[in-house]
């Protein structure tokens, strides 16, 4: 007998819908799902918690909690980044096992745990907090194909999982590459070295060869497999839950599900997914083999059509690809998966946008130092050179990247308490969606966030600004759709026209921000900027869509070429805007915090 994984309340809609599915579209089929007795069930982790708080307003804690009132029977479970938690970057010991602590409080019987580089150092914490508080461990390794992940590399590393007190483990396939035989060479490796846990594969269906890739796996003694039901499944989702159900019926591998309810649960599905048409991407649903090659997963491959559709560099993406797989050589063969995807990912994107290495992310610069782990192999000194200067030897840290962490919990609960009199903390979760996400969490907290749209409002019409880039896809020749002349108040009625998108990198989001061309005035803590003129000589301008994290000059001030005048956000990752030339500030036309498209003037320097 085989027991299988549903993820269509997390990864499914994370691969195709791109995290959207809100809580109220879950709800009425939960006690359905609950009943077909499924291994576990995923709800929540990956970009959940992230989109919940920044696209949809919607507590992610609430999700949880509501989710396990709906399905007492089947243990609901999450993934988790090690010392990432839910984000892109280490957090101390307090804050991870505090964050463990209130997902089992809430309703998570068991954590999917995984390290993007397979480094077993940042895993330790969060596995021993999930055991003390009672919950089962699943522990992941994270699969890439490279000259250093062999067989025996997976095999060495479960039984160490094994030892570290794991209660299951899992080959965790996030873009969909592995072989009917290397699933097979290392489960039955894994099996016949000792490690007899219960065996869990997860992969995507993105290489259209999953489906033998699971026949192989559970002739070589896979216990679990991870599918998702049909309706948001297939391309960079997982095999489809009913077809595999269907598949094993008579064999020895028979899961004894009722595929009658299972079917259902499809017509649920069917009605969900036609309502969140305007997030169909025909290149998420497509086989792809040459994802052998990129190794980009599903999440990140889904999304990254929605990032680049913004940044108007949409006829980039076969180039981002092949980028992709040049930088993730350079860089030691990091496997592809939330936050080393978005570290490799973003640098290909900064590459082919503006040359290779010009434009270098604080993030390629941590990893590099080593502040996200040890690399699975070595990184090429040319690149360490380029990436963090000729002293490259001297930054880089060999210890757990934590051990370097302050203690965070007490301090941001004091800090969260100062704001507004303390208002903002209704519950302790509170203080742990402000220590996640600082901007959007307290956004969020404040009761600033906007939805983008709620389940009334799907699906929406053709002619909504939402459904362009669908429509588009279809029409690739329509260069001026029939929306892009009408005036506001008919594109889409009363809902907010949004100026954030996302995009995720195995589900774990950019963030691309949009603002209308022309001049305009920017409201900010210090009141408004200039009016922003297209032009100017000595002009500085912005690169790529984000968010001004930080304006590190002020008028008047004599710089350098190559001063760092600015800090941006972009694509969840910081970038620094350097002075081009020599000479003194005249005007600012950027603020913190406010959003600045590709080519916006940021100042003018002479």
């Amino acid at each position: 007998m085989v027991q299988l994984h549903e993820m269509i309340l997390r990864d499914g809609h994370q691969s195709l819908l791109a995290t959207r599915m809100r809580t109220e579209d879950m709800l009425p089929i939960a006690e359905k799902l609950d009943e077909i007795g499924f291994f576990s069930l995923e709800v929540w982790g990956g970009a959940t918690y992230d989109v919940c708080i920044r696209y949809l307003n919607q507590d992610p804690w609430e999700r949880l909690n509501k989710l396990k009132k709906a399905m007492p029977n089947t243990p609901l479970q999450m993934l988790e980044r090690a010392m990432n938690i839910v984000a892109y970057w280490n957090f101390p010991d307090d804050v991870v096992k505090k964050f463990i602590y209130m997902a089992k409080k809430n309703g998570c019987d068991y954590f999917r745990i995984f390290d993007a580089l397979n480094d077993l150092r940042n895993m330790k914490v969060p596995m021993q907090a999930a055991k003390e508080n009672g919950a089962h461990v699943q522990a992941c390794l994270s699969y890439t194909i490279s000259p250093i992940h062999t067989v025996d590399y997976f095999v060495d590393k479960f039984i160490e999982l094994k030892k570290m007190g794991a209660d299951s483990v899992c080959i965790k396939d996030m873009a969909g590459m592995i072989s009917p035989k290397r699933a097979y060479d290392i489960i039955k490796g894994t099996k016949e070295a000792g490690v007899n846990l219960p065996m869990d594969l997860h992969s995507h269906y993105t290489s259209g060869m999953t489906g033998m890739a699971y026949q192989r796996a559970v002739e070589a003694g896979a216990d679990i497999l991870d599918t998702s039901m049909s309706p948001i499944s297939g391309g960079t989702a997982a095999p489809a839950t009913e077809s595999v159900v269907a598949a094993f019926q008579g064999t020895e591998w028979d899961t004894k599900y009722d595929l009658e309810l299972l079917i259902e649960c499809r017509t649920y599905f069917l009605k969900v997914w036609e309502k969140y048409r305007h997030l169909h991407r025909f290149d998420a649903l497509k086989v792809d083999p040459s994802v052998t090659l990129h190794q980009i997963p599903g999440g990140m491959l889904s999304n990254l059509i929605f990032q680049l559709e913004e940044q108007g560099a949409r006829d980039k993406y076969r180039q981002i690809l092949d980028e992709t797989a040049r930088v993730r050589e350079e860089l030691g063969f990091p496997p592809l998966v939330t936050p080393t995807s978005q570290v490799v990912g973003v640098q290909a994107v900064m590459n082919v946008l503006h040359g290779r290495y010009k434009v270098i992310p604080k993030e390629t610069k941590d990893y590099c130092r080593g502040m996200y782990g040890k690399p699975p192999a070595e990184i090429k000194p040319e690149i360490m050179k380029k990436v963090l200067g000729p002293t490259w030897k001297e930054e880089v840290i060999d210890c757990r990247p934590s051990d370097l962490l302050e203690p965070l919990w007490d301090k941001k609960k004091k800090e969260l308490k100062e704001i507004d009199g303390g208002s903002l903390i209704k519950k302790e979760e509170d203080i742990m969606t402000y220590i996640l996400y600082p901007q959007v969490g307290l956004k969020f907290l404040k009761g600033q966030a906007i939805a983008e749209f709620t389940s009334d409002n799907l699906p929406l019409p053709i002619d909504h600004v939402f459904t362009r880039a669908m429509v588009k896809q279809s029409f690739p020749e329509v260069k001026q759709l029939w929306l892009e002349t009408q005036p506001p108040e008919k594109r889409g009625g009363p809902v907010q026209i949004p100026t954030e998108f996302q995009v995720e990198v195995d589900g774990e989001p950019y963030e691309v921000k949009v603002i209308p061309s022309g001049g305009y005035l920017v409201a900010g803590a210090g009141g408004t900027t200039p009016e922003k003129p297209k032009d100017i000589e000595g002009g500085i301008k912005s690169n790529m869509q984000g968010t001004i994290l930080k304006v590190k000059v002020k008028k008047g001030d004599k710089v350098k070429k190559g001063d760092v005048i600015a800090t941006i956000e972009a694509m969840k990752m910081e970038q620094e805007i350097k002075c081009e030339t020599e000479g003194e500030v005249k005007e600012i036309f950027c603020k913190e915090g406010a959003p600045v498209s590709s080519g916006d003037l940021l100042m003018q320097i002479l």
